[in-house]
């Protein structure tokens, strides 16, 4: 088990960019009401072409209809959260599960994670730096796994935003992760992060485990 658990992490970091598709970055950020309040640390972020835009919904019972679908919030945690991975600063600025219902148009592509037609996602949005003056490869979620013991992997992320893979000395990456999740009354999150490879894919530090709680 821990052998399979090792090469989990390993791919995450290492093979994980490879596998996000280019073009579902190459999105312009779509303006918002001016009356909604967007967190500053969305500033540059770039819209996932497939899922709906929830920067403005931090609260319980707040949703949002746009040319993407439908999101409602069910459960939060706004608290910003630390970690330190060896020479990896992750920072997770929110996390949220949502109640989404995707536009017709994009069925197609929601069909490789579930054959539902509204769903429900864990999302956070994370920021990760390199503090080192090497690159290193890392992933911010390597697992996930539910409360109700619903076990999510790293290939089941549905916003393909290119945060696994190589980080440059000093780089930083930020963007959401988010799975699709298929229980209902999810109180907490456990995430296992890939461990931190050299460009010699020699680990340099181990993978940490946190958990989030939502409200």
């Amino acid at each position: 088990m821990k052998k399979t658990i090792y090469v989990l992490l390993f791919s995450a970091a290492i093979l994980g960019g490879c596998s996000e598709q280019n073009e579902s970055i190459a999105v312009a950020s779509t303006p918002v009401d001016e009356k909604e309040e967007v967190p500053e640390y969305y500033e540059g972020y770039v819209l996932s072409p497939q899922a709906p835009d929830d920067r403005t919904l931090q609260e319980v019972g707040q949703n949002k209809r746009d040319a993407k679908g439908e999101a409602i919030v069910e459960a939060v945690n706004m608290t910003v959260k630390d970690y330190e991975i060896g020479p990896i600063e992750l920072m997770v600025k929110e996390a949220k599960i949502l109640q989404v219902k995707p536009d017709y148009s994009l069925i197609d592509f929601f069909h490789s994670y579930t054959h539902e037609q509204e769903f429900k996602v864990v999302k956070m949005f994370v920021e990760i730096t390199n503090t080192s003056n090497e690159p290193v490869h890392f992933a911010p979620t390597a697992l996930l796994e539910t409360d109700r013991e619903e076990l999510k992997l790293w290939e089941d992320d549905i916003y393909l935003e290119s945060l696994n893979g190589e980080l440059a000395p000093g780089e930083t990456k930020r963007g959401n992760i988010g799975f699709i999740i298929e229980e209902s009354d999810v109180d907490s999150v456990t995430i296992t992060t890939s461990d931190v490879f050299n460009n010699r894919e020699e680990k340099i530090a181990n993978a940490l485990q946190f958990d989030t709680r939502f409200e």
